[in-house]
């Protein structure tokens, strides 16, 4: 899929962090803590069929297809230099480069899609929203987590200053990630706290747990 069919943060960006994104000191502050409250709420229930979408360098995806073990297991990003790393760190999955707002899977094609620490990325919130909705199966699980300023201020200067960077993100506050996830039908079970350095208080991240009416 071509991902230039919408604007979106410059795929070089994504394909130089790729070579720092595993760094252990990276890995364990910052997004090992996530991927554990992902792991911990997906082995709540049997998984057939997963779907990483912003996958990255694939850490989570393997942690899934290892320890969970399902039925399938994909990972999607739009970097070639994350789907890259990814290929090396597990050659035996399926990598696809793809684009969140037009996900390149059929409806009802997965018992679960998670999606950590790549949201916020997303030019169009909404959109990749209904996509979630649409490749998951009725009952089927959305895990999304990224960091939820508690205040609209705080996500309106989250954005602006990423714009002054060239690099535009959206963090949504966390009941305007509710309020998102609702209106493209799904229902939110819960929105859990993940307690990580370097600013939980400050700037928290939020797992946003919910599923596709059965």
């Amino acid at each position: 899929m071509d991902v230039s069919e919408r604007p979106g943060p410059r795929q070089w960006f994504f394909d130089l962090w790729s070579r720092f994104y595993d760094a252990p000191l990276v890995q364990r502050l910052s997004y090992r803590p996530v991927q554990d409250a992902v792991m911990r709420e997906l082995g709540r229930s049997l998984q057939r069929r997963v779907l990483d979408v912003g996958c990255g360098t694939g850490l989570l995806t393997t942690r899934i297809e290892a320890d969970l073990a399902p039925q399938a297991t994909f990972g999607c990003d739009f970097s070639r230099g994350m789907l890259q790393q990814a290929a090396i760190r597990n050659p035996g999955l399926p990598w696809v480069r793809g684009n969140a707002m037009q996900l390149p899977f059929q409806d009802a094609s997965f018992t679960a899609v998670v999606s950590t620490e790549a949201f916020h990325w997303f030019p169009d919130q909404d959109a990749a929203l209904r996509e979630f909705c649409r490749v998951l199966e009725p009952k089927g699980r959305l895990l999304v987590a990224l960091i939820n300023p508690p205040t609209e201020g705080m996500s309106g200067a989250g954005r602006l200053g990423s714009r002054l960077l060239g690099e535009p993100a959206n963090w949504p506050t966390r009941e305007r990630m509710r309020r998102r996830v609702e209106e493209a039908g799904l229902h939110v079970e819960a929105q859990h706290r993940v307690l990580r350095l370097p600013a939980p208080l400050l700037l928290p991240c939020i797992l946003t747990i919910a599923t596709r009416p059965g």
